[in-house]
């Protein structure tokens, strides 16, 4: 990883979905915009807010996909991340383990 760059492996695969009344969501549905939630794999040397292992809030709209040995991972810039969850976080005072 060079730079800045994020390598995230993304929560939950495209195509339908359940909502929480169990009703099926054609992935052909419209949705409205919608943030998504992914898991950090690797970062770029001067990656300072997030680690391997966190969780990251981003835009599925601002992504570029990437397959390695077959699996797919969506490679983006730090500053295009909206929110990190991580354990790490949740040690100190006052903390939810949220950072935004």
């Amino acid at each position: 990883m060079l730079h800045d760059r994020v390598l995230v492996r993304t929560d939950i695969p495209e195509g339908e979905r359940r909502s929480s009344g169990g009703i099926v969501i054609p992935a052909t549905a419209a949705v409205g915009r919608r943030l998504a939630w992914a898991e950090v794999v690797a970062v770029g040397q001067s990656v300072r807010t997030v680690e391997p292992g966190d969780r990251v809030l981003y835009d599925p709209e601002d992504r570029a996909e990437v397959e390695v040995r077959g699996v797919a991972y969506v490679l983006m810039r730090e500053r295009d991340l909206h929110a990190v969850a991580a354990e790490r976080l949740e040690g100190a005072e006052d903390s939810t383990g949220l950072y935004l």
